[in-house]
């Protein structure tokens, strides 16, 4: 069997759940009919017969379970009905922002013969699908064949850093089953199994209850405040219903979304074929740039209230240092000689501020200050390295004060913190800058995990280190694309801190520290500049 016919027979099965739910729900209704009608025609318990007392009742009980059934069944349609799908954060892009793309996308799926998206956007993802709900609400373009020719063809989301890495040939490759998938968006069965398989998903996720409809930009509809009474009782038994229907389509659902899946490969095999297997190569690639340029690069930045203006670009030099440094990564960097697909947006830079400005929202969430700074990769070593340094480094000196006798503060010097260190509180320093941290600091889990006080305290020592540095020995704050905030020493980067500091902080050994510190040229007894 194709896989067409194998996805459309998993899409009937649940289309047939629904149809035997709707029957279940319509059951005690129609005999409760069939009794009422036998009352009033004399068929069934007449008055006056025998057994009228008797039907009587059963018709009274028939009625009351109907009753009750059908407004179970109300509850629960206009849960799923009102219940609001999630929605993938994306930056939509209009036609006339990006007329090549959409040529490219138009071109595609000519090749291909399917219905072409009717939108585009971009999310900081690395990955690329068809979303079945037009991002923020913009209008859809009609399919331009297919049986539901008046129903708008899904949005093709993109991955934004694809656009900036990739050549305009590999997007197009990579592209080639995702578009394929329109097809079967475009079949009736498929999309009305789809539909209420979503709608299943967001009942159960929005609380079983009814979300007002929001706007773009949303993962999804946020939960109702808890609920008492009645209608809490009523919300159970509708969370309890779709959980059954969703656990009887669950096996076909995974099923059909698999077939649908190789419909698509099998559908885009003849565009391209060779060149995406080069392209999937990319992929990883992109991916482990752009995680380490969130994690290394963007985050330090994010934490003190300001976000890259251009991370997508910054991805492209991060995965070419990758290309220089790594030789795994060898022939990588001859490609940036094609053209590259971010060429087919009419404003690049103006696309990727939007991505970037999203990407903070979406990763970090809202910055302590209440509003987001942009940022220029020029200025991100005085902005972001030299004060996050001065931020580590004068949070570090307040957890030396709560350790002082009676409280008294010292002068912020590394002669201070390596005594300290030197005389076996690294464990008392540690826990009372994770204290202060918890307090004061809010968590990005998204990016990355819970941290110990040791791993804290090292990274606010090297900051002092550094502040340091720059303050006494004309060090300087720098950026390196893989790592993030480095230490220039004569316009060199200095790799070797790391070992000294740890042992400092974690064996109390301050001597390795130390002739670092001498041969660098820093003064230890200067005041750090907080």
């Amino acid at each position: 069997m194709a896989a067409v016919d194998i996805a459309r027979a998993h899409a009937q099965a649940v289309l047939r759940v629904r149809g035997l739910a709707r029957a279940a729900a319509a059951l005690p209704a129609a005999v409760a009919v069939v009794l009422l009608a036998g009352r009033f025609t004399g068929r069934i318990g007449a008055p006056g017969a025998a057994d009228a007392a008797g039907w009587d009742a059963a018709r009274w009980v028939v009625c009351a379970v109907a009753a009750l059934t059908l407004a179970v069944a109300e509850l629960t349609a206009r849960a799923v009905r009102r219940a609001v799908p999630p929605r993938t954060p994306a930056v939509p892009l209009d036609r006339a922002e990006a007329p090549e793309l959409y040529r490219l996308i138009d071109e595609l799926a000519d090749r291909l013969d399917v219905p072409a998206p009717s939108a585009v956007a971009l999310t900081p993802d690395c990955d690329s699908w068809l979303e079945d709900v037009p991002s923020a609400g913009r209008p859809a373009r009609p399919h331009r064949r297919g049986p539901d020719a008046g129903a708008p063809a899904p949005v093709l989301v993109i991955g934004s850093p694809f656009l900036w890495w990739m050549r305009a040939g590999e997007l197009r490759a990579l592209l080639a089953p995702v578009v394929a998938g329109t097809a079967a968006s475009a079949d009736p069965e498929i999309a009305a199994a789809r539909r209420f398989l979503r709608g299943l998903d967001a009942c159960l996720d929005s609380g079983g209850g009814a979300a007002p409809g929001l706007g773009g930009g949303t993962l999804a509809a946020p939960p109702r405040p808890p609920r008492r009474g009645p209608a809490a009782l009523a919300d159970r038994i509708v969370r309890r219903i779709v959980r059954r229907l969703l656990g009887a389509c669950r096996g076909h659902s995974a099923e059909l979304e698999r077939s649908v899946a190789g419909w698509a490969s099998e559908q885009a095999r003849a565009v391209d074929y060779g060149l995406r297997i080069a392209a999937q190569e990319q992929v990883g690639l992109a991916y482990a740039g752009w995680d380490r340029l969130l994690t290394r690069v963007a985050l330090p930045a994010w934490r003190l209230g300001r976000h890259p203006a251009r991370l997508n670009a910054g991805v492209v030099s991060a995965l070419t240092e990758l290309s220089r440094r790594d030789r795994l990564a060898d022939g990588y960097g001859s490609r940036l000689g094609d053209r590259p697909a971010c060429d087919l947006l009419e404003e690049p830079g103006t696309v990727d501020r939007a991505v970037s400005r999203l990407a903070a929202e979406l990763f970090f969430g809202r910055p302590a200050a209440g509003a987001w700074h942009e940022l220029e990769w020029a200025d991100y070593p005085a902005e972001v390295v030299d004060a996050g340094w001065r931020a580590g480094a004068t949070t570090l000196q307040t957890a030396l004060d709560r350790l002082a006798p009676q409280s008294r503060p010292g002068a912020p010097t590394l002669t201070r913190l390596l005594g300290r260190l030197a005389e076996g509180d690294g464990e008392l320093l540690a826990a009372a800058l994770a204290a202060q941290l918890a307090r004061t600091t809010a968590p990005a889990p998204l990016l990355e995990p819970d941290r110990g006080g040791r791993d804290l305290l090292v990274d606010h020592v090297t900051a002092m280190v550094c502040c340091a540095a720059v303050d006494t020995a004309g060090g300087a704050p720098g950026l390196d694309w893989l790592d993030g905030p480095v230490l220039l020493l004569g316009g060199v980067r200095r790799t070797d801190l790391a070992g000294p500091v740890a042992q400092a902080v974690e064996q109390g050994q301050d001597g390795p520290l130390r002739a670092w510190l001498d041969a660098a040229d820093v003064r230890l007894e200067k005041p750090v500049r907080l």
